[in-house]
């Protein structure tokens, strides 16, 4: 079995309300598999996963007080061609003891929201019914991920989002934490988010780098 990335512990921690101290200090961790690294926002608190030391990474001026989203400073860990995610809100809700209420969707292997899921994530699953479509997967630093896509948009799927996510929660064995990442931005889907019961953690951005080879 694989050993866990040590982010991980951080974000069960933080979804049992443990979060880092509040110090405006930085803590700078190994890269994440698959190519990836990361700059985590907790309240005044930041984590940073990548190959750079950390050294480097404090002399950019990191801080966890906000200069760790900072976009001059996110393009220096991901090197100037490097890929560089949204800034998303961090959540968190909990499975529920309940029957599933989703059917599993083998039809989808096309769908946006499914390609992008397996780019990013491992043992993408997906669900849903004429509401719409629910990723569950192996997230960031190995944490369980949930994404949501609806098939209505508009006043005419006002609730859909609500209750697509908590029956999603169903899936979920009960009292385990499931994370998403959803853009600030879109607003109709965080409060989608917030009233099928998640709660916010802090803000994320994923990183693929590109830097020049010494040598």
């Amino acid at each position: 079995m694989a050993e866990s990335h040590p982010l991980l512990g951080m974000f069960l921690h933080a979804a049992d309300g443990r979060f880092p101290p509040a110090d405006g200090r930085v803590t700078v961790l190994p890269p994440l598999p698959g190519g990836l690294e990361c700059s985590v926002a907790f309240t005044g608190h930041a984590v940073i996963a990548t190959a750079l030391s950390a050294s480097d990474v404090r002399a950019q001026g990191a801080d966890g007080f906000g200069a760790s989203m900072a976009p001059d400073f996110l393009r220096y860990l991901a090197g100037r061609e490097g890929w560089i995610d949204s800034v998303d809100v961090t959540l968190v809700a909990r499975g529920v003891p309940a029957p599933h209420r989703l059917p599993e969707r083998l039809d989808v292997d096309d769908h946006p929201r499914v390609r992008r899921a397996r780019a990013l994530r491992t043992d993408v699953r997906v669900h849903g019914d004429e509401r719409g479509l629910v990723t569950l997967a192996g997230g960031l630093a190995g944490r369980r991920e949930t994404s949501i896509e609806l098939n209505h948009t508009g006043s005419s799927g006002a609730g859909l989002g609500r209750s697509l996510l908590g029956d999603a929660l169903t899936l979920v064995p009960a009292g385990e934490p499931v994370f998403a990442a959803v853009a600030p931005g879109n607003a109709r889907s965080l409060r989608a988010f917030l009233a099928a019961g998640y709660s916010p953690l802090g803000s994320e951005v994923l990183i693929r780098p590109r830097r020049p080879t010494s040598g």
